[in-house]
């Protein structure tokens, strides 16, 4: 089969680090574009990016993009991508997505029109009228944005966040992929001790200890194109073979997580069970206003409560200044936190060092990074 190319749709901001991953990891023709990376390869490279693409939120196949002004260019537009390379005679077809600053504004009308469109293509080269669509599933997504329609197949399924390890959480959890980059921007290695004082159910350091062990974040699910006839067992199976001989079992990195829930600790330490790393972490019950220094060399990651997620603003300032008290400079002492409260560092007590901006779903945050001893 020709190269394929690859659309990697990621969390607003992180685009760099997404594609940064994706080039250190050997794929070709990588470039970033806002909310999303493209990329390109065959078969091994879907297999590959759909298990170890720690920061993008799944991984799509680009069938077709041009530009559709009316719902008679769209169709026809879709009609000539050659949806036979992939769905077969009862593969399943569904569409979904979504339109935004063009002239096709209805969501509804464009699914309809571009399932119509998959439909006469598929119908012409199978001489039938009617799909059961009862075989694998080849979901179809759209993006149309400033009248440019991108047109795509879905190979993931769940969102490449879920890794397998979470089947439950607490309340607020912070997603997979944005805990994996605020490790990525706090520079975790292998050598690392890093601690999160507020640590829910256990995601930033799990993550953490995943990212440090170079555990693949895919190996322990399942994802939508594993039952697709054009890609041999053989591939995933070799690939997660591969990964698994790649995990870094002699690292030195631990984790301590503190909670004052202790269900939250109890469904912390299954996660992390689940995860493989369950060696790597200790969960304890403590306040925050406890907090104390665990080791000489200390990274500390924490998405407290703020506001709009937990608590109300004046109880999430009262947590903002205890840590401002605890998180003291000292050599070997560095500290992350991410809140959405455009006052943190006021009432912190301190500038950061280092700002990014990240978005936890729709709510826009800063991530306030401390490396300086002073």
């Amino acid at each position: 089969m020709d190269k394929l190319r690859f659309c990697a749709p990621c969390i607003l901001g992180v685009e760099g680090i997404c594609a940064n991953d994706l080039k250190f990891n050997g794929f070709e023709d990588v470039s970033a574009e806002n909310g999303r990376v493209y990329f390109s390869g065959d078969f091994s490279s879907l297999v590959r990016a759909n298990l170890m693409s720690r920061y993008c939120e799944r991984i799509q196949i680009v069938m077709g993009e041009f530009e559709a002004l009316t719902f008679d260019d769209l169709f026809e537009g879709v009609k000539a991508i050659e949806w036979e390379r992939f769905i077969g005679r009862f593969d399943a077809f569904p569409v979904k997505g979504s339109c935004l600053d063009s002239k096709l504004r209805s969501v509804t009308d464009c699914q309809k029109i571009i399932k119509k469109a998959v439909c006469d293509r598929l119908s012409l080269k199978y001489s039938v009228e009617h799909f059961e669509e009862s075989g694998s599933l080849y979901q179809i997504q759209f993006l149309i944005r400033k009248d440019k329609e991108s047109i795509l197949i879905d190979t993931s399924g769940e969102g490449l966040h879920k890794r397998g390890y979470r089947a439950l959480s607490n309340d607020a959890p912070i997603k997979e992929t944005l805990a994996a980059v605020m490790v990525d921007l706090m520079r975790v290695r292998g050598s690392h001790f890093v601690v999160d004082p507020m640590c829910g159910s256990g995601t930033i350091l799990i993550e953490a200890a995943m990212k440090a062990m170079r555990i693949a974040p895919g190996l322990n699910r399942s994802f939508i194109s594993e039952s697709w006839k054009q890609i041999p067992d053989s591939l995933w199976k070799e690939e997660r073979e591969r990964l698994k001989s790649q995990i870094y079992y002699d690292c030195t990195f631990k984790a301590i997580g503190y909670d004052i829930d202790e269900n939250a600790l109890d469904l912390a330490a299954m996660n992390a069970e689940k995860a493989g790393v369950g060696d790597r972490i200790v969960f304890i019950k403590r306040d925050i206003k406890d907090f104390e220094f665990d080791n000489e060399y200390q990274t500390t990651i924490v998405n407290p409560p703020y506001g709009e997620r937990l608590l109300d603003i004046d109880a999430a300032e009262k947590i903002y200044k205890i840590m401002g008290e605890k998180f003291i400079p000292q050599q070997g002492k560095s500290y992350g936190v991410i809140t959405a409260d455009d006052d943190f560092e006021k009432v912190f007590g301190r500038k950061a060092d280092k700002r990014r901006k990240l978005y936890n779903g729709t709510l826009r945050c800063q991530l306030y990074m401390y490396f300086k001893k002073s």
